[in-house]
């Protein structure tokens, strides 16, 4: 990404600077401004996701839903697959093959005339929830399954576990996805959810657990001790983090 120009760089070093961000979802494209700290500037607005539309297109309406919104001075996006230095290296729940190896962060620049930021959306929703303490977890239940790691407050490399094999051959993702939750009822759904917990505190070893996206509110069984459900609007008021980050650390 090109360094920001000085009076540029001044501006994003306001107290005063505010994020515009954006959550891109399987089922919903969200939006609204947040202050330094996160908080809502203005009201959320979303329109459905258009699964299967090609990328440019994903932009313009991007473009459209933020029309209205409060002056900002930079823009952060959650995106839900891989993301490399603002450029996308997987979308397994958008349909369409063009996604791969899009330069979503340029894009939206030359789109919206503003810097930006672009990370995996479980990495953005779990900015705005960590404690900064240990190792923390972040799993969103959604459209797919999503993970992110921060240990002391610093963001891990995200790994694509929901792209690893589950149980039966299929993926957490296929598994643990909104589809097999209407396909098989809530409660063999939670089971999994479970299960799926169980295996990532062999794997990580975590400290704490978050859970978000939308369907944490359908969780009614008990859970782990160290897991705590959390606010979906989370998914944006991250983004506000995402800025706070080294760029280094933000765009790995």
């Amino acid at each position: 990404m090109p360094r920001p120009s000085l009076a540029r760089r001044q501006a994003l070093a306001s107290p005063t600077v505010n994020t515009l961000a954006i959550d891109i979802g399987g089922s919903g494209l969200k939006a609204a401004v947040l202050d330094l700290d996160g908080n809502l500037r203005s009201e959320r607005v979303r329109i459905d996701t258009p699964v299967g539309t090609e990328p440019s297109a994903i932009v313009a309406l991007l473009v459209e839903l933020v029309r209205d919104q409060p002056e900002h001075e930079r823009v952060a996006v959650g995106f839900p697959g891989m993301v490399r230095h603002g450029r996308v290296l997987t979308a397994p729940n958008l349909g369409h093959d063009g996604w791969r190896g899009f330069d979503l962060a340029r894009a939206l620049e030359a789109a919206l005339h503003k810097p930006v930021r672009v990370g995996n959306d479980a990495d953005v929703h779990g900015l705005a929830v960590i404690e900064g303490r240990g190792l923390e977890m972040v799993i969103t239940l959604g459209t797919g399954f999503g993970t992110a790691l921060y240990e002391d407050g610093r963001p891990c490399p995200h790994l694509e576990i929901s792209q690893q094999p589950f149980r039966k051959g299929e993926t957490y993702d296929q598994q643990l996805g909104n589809a097999a939750r209407k396909r098989i009822g809530n409660r063999k759904w939670q089971k999994r959810v479970l299960r799926a917990i169980d295996n990532l505190q062999t794997l990580t070893h975590f400290d704490r657990l978050y859970i978000g996206g939308g369907n944490a509110r359908r969780l009614s069984v008990e859970l782990p001790g160290l897991a705590t459900i959390v606010d979906n609007l989370a998914g944006l008021s991250g983004g506000a983090k995402l800025w706070q980050l080294p760029t280094t650390a933000a765009m790995p």
